[in-house]
């Protein structure tokens, strides 16, 4: 299941696993921290989103796309990405 993942999500994690350096710094920390920040990405999101439906008014979506756009982001390199993709996103090389 997580091969049939990556391959789907292969454009966004090509971002990030694209040079094979084989210099990086990586901590397990980094991968349980991405995933804290895209928790709070989403939880933006779908505040914006919420607020953006009660008040009507179709310019918070905008924040709503950012937001969940970075949210999904790194949902995707935190669970599927590899160490180095992990190492690229917080530019640690």
């Amino acid at each position: 299941m997580k091969e049939l993942m990556r391959k789907i999500c292969y454009p966004i994690l090509a971002l990030f696993e694209g040079e094979d350096d084989t210099v990086y710094a990586y901590r397990q920390s980094y991968r349980k921290i991405l995933a804290g920040v895209a928790t709070l990405f989403l939880i933006l999101a779908a505040g914006s989103l919420a607020m953006t439906l009660s008040s009507g008014l179709m310019g918070g979506l905008i924040p709503v796309v950012f937001f969940g756009g970075a949210g999904l982001v790194c949902v995707i390199v935190a669970w599927l990405g590899s160490d180095q993709a992990v190492a690229r996103i917080w530019k640690n090389r």
